[in-house]
């Protein structure tokens, strides 16, 4: 049973679903490669009415990440939203729902790393049960093909402890300085 439920879950991990042309928001759960620079790209091209980057670490501003990806921060500056709170995805989760409540948002586009994505789903579908999710995963240049197993068998305890509820009793921990 736990074979099974592990060959799900990267099932879960490796699905690629077909995101709508537009949607009133997209949130970027800052922490690996590619993920605020795809963000970014999606909102320039019209994807979304705005943007979260969440978990952006230390004193990186939003013309330092654009030029990164190549756009033009001062038409996307009115539309996005830097949060330095989050250092968890649970953080994330909560920091998501309080920007989506204040922002009606009522679809979303989120932006993670593919192994990720499951337990970004599983904590914003907690705090944000009457929102739409569509998951865009990206792939870190170094992982286009497989992660590593050790990184998938970490994330799928991870995994466990979220969609068990288990991260709705821990406390959040302090936010540390990261670079996106």
């Amino acid at each position: 049973a736990c074979t099974a439920s592990f060959a799900w879950f990267l099932h879960l991990a490796d699905s690629r679903a077909q995101a709508p042309a537009h949607v009133d928001g997209i949130v970027a759960f800052t922490g690996g490669p590619d993920r605020v620079e795809t963000a970014l790209h999606l909102l320039a091209d019209g994807r979304a009415d705005r943007l979260l980057l969440s978990g952006i670490g230390g004193g990186a501003e939003l013309s330092e990440l654009a030029h990164r990806a190549g756009v033009d921060p001062l038409t996307l500056a009115p539309r996005v939203t830097i949060d330095r709170t989050a250092a968890t995805t649970k953080g994330n989760a909560l920091a998501t729902a309080d920007w989506a409540r204040r922002n009606d948002i009522h679809s979303l586009l989120v932006v993670t790393a593919a192994y990720h994505m499951p337990r970004a789903l599983t904590e914003l579908g907690r705090t944000l049960p009457g929102v739409t999710l569509h998951p865009l995963p990206v792939a870190p240049p170094e992982q286009s093909t497989d992660p590593p197993l050790r990184l998938m068998a970490e994330e799928y305890i991870k995994f466990l402890a979220t969609a068990t509820g288990l991260t709705t009793v821990l406390p959040e921990r302090e936010p540390t300085l990261v670079r996106p």
